[in-house]
């Protein structure tokens, strides 16, 4: 069943809509990804490029001579990675839609660079954001409630 889910960057900015066929995600850990997103792996999710609408464009990035990457020059947002081909699908960083909630990872991409400490975290300390006081005084000194 095709769906139409929005999303887009942290500013706004760069705003899309992509006509998703299934919730299935996979995560990414090749050492492009880790550095093009700044994180351990990157969570995608493929998408046939004729489905992404780009409300507004965004800002392409060139990060490997067979890799373009779009994202938001104003405020950074990866938002996702394309061959330069146009070969095979679009991936959207599942962060980047408007409720990632939805998407399961069903595979591990760039096994190579997986750091295996970073996989199960289930018996790690869990705090959210809004009862992490030094996070609230910060907010409430802006005039602003802790954002979800």
């Amino acid at each position: 069943m095709t769906e139409t889910l929005s999303g887009g960057c942290q500013c706004g900015r760069v705003r899309y809509e992509a006509r998703v066929e299934n919730f299935d995600a996979y995560w990414c850990h090749c050492r492009m990804c880790q550095k093009a997103t700044g994180g351990i792996a990157a969570a995608f999710v493929e998408v046939p490029a004729a489905n992404i609408n780009w409300l507004s464009e965004p800002d392409w990035y060139e990060s490997s001579p067979v890799a373009v990457r779009p994202f938001c020059s104003h405020c950074g947002t990866p938002l996702g990675f394309r061959w330069k081909d146009n070969s095979g699908g679009s991936d959207l960083t599942v962060g980047s839609f408007d409720d990632p909630s939805r998407f399961v990872p069903i595979a591990h991409a760039g096994a190579e660079a997986i750091n295996e400490a970073w996989l199960d975290t289930r018996e790690l300390p869990r705090m959210h954001t809004s009862t992490t006081q030094s996070v609230v005084e910060r907010w409430e000194a802006c005039g602003l409630e802790v954002p979800e």
